[in-house]
């Protein structure tokens, strides 16, 4: 139920492996439910309706933060039959309806039925800084532009700046998709989150527990890793370079979890350096 004072309670889901451990959220209210993306599978997306439905509020809207498909794969199921806003910035939208078709031809063999037949998109977009209420609820949005995926933002809930649903900006401890290459500006995004949030923050990540502003110096250096391990590797023997840059990664991050994202990310990334 709705905190103190009428305080929104934050509940956070969690899909297991099989679903790329990625996390959706649940923002309950005195009256309704706001969800903070969705999951990837089918499976893990009908069992966030079944969080939705166990609280016993309504489904007021739903946040996209950005535009890889494990975020939005399963809208579909989350909103089922009920006609709510969801709501994302114009660059996030543009960006899922247009790599959609690509990302089906290449989750559609990983997945199979577990990857949605028909995705739901956002229905309504807004501006950087805009803010959306509901049930007095306030989540004020950031557009960052490309970033971790090939499109960012994040959205703020009250007027603080400490409560931050950062999607995939922070990976806690897991190891990160890069195959989008924008490396620079994610850098450049960790240097500005840095700079603009306070260190009591706690951010809601897309990947892990929710964490706080103290792991962006070590995203800084996971993505600083990958790029030079890449860089450094001698691809005229790619099985060999790839291996490199795993070991050298995983000099950085022993973990497994999600390593295969890393590891899907060598090839493209090596052809955006030239390194290939």
């Amino acid at each position: 139920m709705a905190g103190e004072a009428g305080e929104p309670v934050i509940h956070r889901h969690a899909a297991g492996p099989g679903g790329a451990l990625v996390n959706a959220y649940l923002v309950e209210t005195g009256g309704g439910v706001v969800a903070v993306d969705s999951t990837l599978t089918v499976s893990d997306s009908q069992a966030l309706r079944r969080r939705v439905e166990g609280l016993g509020k309504p489904l007021l809207a739903v946040l996209l933060t950005h535009s890889h498909p494990d975020h939005y794969g399963g809208l579909t199921e989350l909103v089922a039959s009920d006609d709510v806003p969801i709501i994302a910035v114009s660059g996030v939208n543009d960006t899922v309806r247009r790599d959609d078709e690509v990302k089906e031809q290449i989750l559609r063999p990983m997945f199979g039925d577990e990857w949605a037949t028909r995705r739901t998109f956002p229905n309504q977009t807004v501006a950087d800084g805009a803010t959306v209420t509901f049930d007095g609820a306030r989540f004020t949005v950031m557009d960052i532009g490309p970033s971790e995926s090939p499109y960012d933002s994040l959205w703020l809930l009250g007027d603080d700046a400490r409560t931050v649903f950062l999607g995939d900006q922070v990976y806690n401890h897991m190891h990160a998709y890069l195959a989008d290459g924008h490396y620079e500006r994610w850098l450049s995004t960790i240097d500005r989150l840095e700079a603009e949030f306070p260190t009591d923050a706690t951010f809601y990540v897309g990947h892990g527990e929710p964490t706080s502003p103290e792991l962006l110096d070590w995203q800084r250096g996971y993505v600083k890793t990958f790029v030079n391990a890449v860089e450094q590797a001698d691809f005229s023997r790619p099985d060999a370079a790839k291996k490199a840059v795993v070991e050298q990664v995983k000099r950085y991050l022993p973990g497994d979890e999600l390593q295969f994202l890393m590891e899907l990310s060598i090839d493209p990334a090596a052809d955006q350096m030239g390194a290939a």
